[in-house]
């Protein structure tokens, strides 16, 4: 997942945004607090098989992860945006202005 080099709607230059490991872990931690409690709960209720637990969460786990990632990066990246943090306080000025005569 790459973020643009420019907002689609405003021109903004995104280039310069590294999001790198941020996304994925909160992907896990927001993953892992909805599904744990289902899981607990599906077992007390219920008690299936492992087998059924296995089909059940697995698939529903990845599914998750696979839709939340890419809206949890823009957020990331949107959050870095809006706290100015343009290559993590990197002066990217004169990379701006040789990335805009480039293109």
């Amino acid at each position: 997942m790459k973020v643009v080099d420019r907002c689609g709607h405003c021109g903004e230059a995104l280039y310069h945004q590294r999001a790198d490991d941020a996304p994925p872990y909160f992907t896990i931690f927001i993953v892992g607090h909805v599904m744990v409690p289902l899981v607990f709960i599906v077992e007390r209720v219920w008690q299936p098989p492992y087998l059924v637990h296995a089909a059940l969460w697995l698939p529903l786990t990845l599914a998750l992860t696979f839709a939340l990632m890419p809206i949890v990066k823009g957020a990331v990246v949107g959050l870095q945006w809006a706290l100015r943090m343009h290559g993590f306080g990197f002066d990217t000025a004169p990379e701006k202005e040789s990335h805009d005569q480039t293109a």
